[in-house]
């Protein structure tokens, strides 16, 4: 590199080519930036062009105020006879692609994953009274075409006895509920039911009206949540992949209501509260990427940890995951709900 931009030289017998990198990237892309502009939303076209001229840009990155955890320690105890099994109910709907992975990390850290359908509440095969853990997964339930786990989430208010079970659940003080992707989404539409829940964002089409696949960086902040309890300060990448993650408040009063609720927000590489696309992939308001209820007990996210719970699970990283070993920081928050309920099963002997 050199002053006013990296640059690229090429050497072959007596010859010498030296490119700028940030032209070569600019040519490169411009033909992408001509199919973006026409066929996605245009200023989200023009902002990822911007960004990949950025040379200050320093991309992802890790910053880990705690210890992640030890994988092995955790399959001990998974496996081990005297541990501490407590069942957890897995969620999944028609179209729902995520739940092996929710399962796998869940079991990792001590549960006893459950799979429950849809069908096995409403046809009354489960109940939610036999569980204090419960996971909404991600994927695409009813292939999203009635909105993202809008549909889902009907299913649940229109049945008397599911609703009411939901409503019970969440009103319990000894359990706790994750949503991740499209459970998110339904989560948001059943906050009706949930207590302290009244402030939460809706999820709506990505601004860059296109589907996101991509790895994204998050930051955790401070809130209730249980599960990203002693997470605050991480800055971490993790999966994104949906196509309606927008989160959007009713109102002003509203957002700054949920203020001290958000727990993840998308960040750039300098860190700062990602406003711009890609590093804010859907448009969301304030780069809010995840909240919770007031209480901390239900925690919901457009983010997939579960799918990087395990540094092999990375499609890519840099040197910052070196020391993770075979777990990643992401662990920490599966971990939380198990030290959570394990701890209030002790305090009710």
């Amino acid at each position: 590199g050199r002053a006013g931009g990296r640059a690229l030289t090429v050497k072959h017998d007596a010859g010498t080519l030296s490119f700028e990198t940030r032209a070569l990237r600019a040519s490169w892309w411009r033909t992408t930036f001509a199919m973006q502009t026409a066929r996605d939303n245009p200023d989200c076209a023009r902002e990822e062009y911007e960004a990949l001229l950025d040379d200050d840009d320093p991309g992802l990155s890790a910053v880990v105020p705690f210890k992640p955890p030890k994988l092995a320690s955790r399959t001990s105890r998974a496996t081990s006879r005297a541990s501490w099994r407590e069942p957890l109910a897995v969620l999944r709907e028609q179209g729902t692609n995520g739940h092996t992975e929710m399962a796998a990390a869940f079991d990792r850290v001590g549960f006893r994953a459950v799979d429950v359908h849809m069908s096995d509440l409403l046809e009354g095969r489960a109940t939610l009274a036999d569980f204090r853990g419960l996971a909404l997964c991600g994927g695409f339930s009813y292939g999203d075409v009635l909105g993202a786990g809008r549909g889902w989430a009907m299913s649940i208010l229109h049945h008397a006895e599911v609703r009411a079970q939901f409503k019970a659940f969440f009103e319990r003080d000894d359990t706790f509920t994750l949503g991740v992707c499209n459970g998110c989404q339904a989560l948001a539409h059943l906050r009706e039911l949930a207590p302290g829940a009244a402030h939460w964002p809706h999820f709506g089409r990505n601004r860059s009206e296109q589907f996101e696949a991509r790895l994204s960086l998050v930051r955790i902040d401070e809130s209730p949540s249980v599960l990203l309890s002693g997470m605050a300060g991480a800055r971490l990448p993790v999966v994104v992949s949906h196509g309606e993650g927008r989160a959007a408040f009713e109102s002003d009063a509203s957002k700054r209501a949920c203020d001290d609720l958000v727990g993840m927000r998308y960040v750039d590489g300098h860190a700062k509260v990602a406003r711009n696309y890609p590093a804010n992939p859907n448009g969301s308001t304030d780069g809010v990427a995840g909240v919770c209820s007031e209480d901390g007990r239900i925690t919901l996210m457009m983010p997939h940890p579960e799918r990087l719970f395990r540094n092999e699970q990375f499609s890519w990283r840099d040197d910052w995951g070196d020391d993770w070993g075979d777990a990643t920081p992401w662990l920490n928050m599966f971990d939380n709900a198990y030290r959570w309920l394990k701890q209030g099963a002790r305090k009710r002997l």
